[in-house]
């Protein structure tokens, strides 16, 4: 289990960047949400299944619908790797 930490003032891009360099399509991980007013359950447990452009896709889930933008992202645990 690795854990990577985006710094709070991260822009979205630098984001994705460090996003990408810690997981890999495959990787099972733990999303923590940056705080947000009004937000729901702040962690999200998947399967990497696609690193687009603009979001980290888990388990082949749309934005939105399971999957998380690169600059709502606070932490990434990666629990296991394939």
């Amino acid at each position: 289990m690795t854990e990577l930490t985006i710094p709070q003032d991260t822009d979205g891009t630098r984001a994705a960047e460090l996003v990408q360099e810690h997981v890999e399509v495959g990787d099972r991980v733990e999303i923590r949400e940056a705080e947000r007013t009004g937000s729901g359950d702040p962690e999200i447990t998947g399967e990497v299944t696609g690193i687009e452009p603009g979001y980290l896709e888990l388990d082949g889930q749309p934005l939105n619908e399971g999957s998380v933008r690169y600059d709502e992202i606070h932490t990434v645990v990666r629990l296991e790797s394939e």
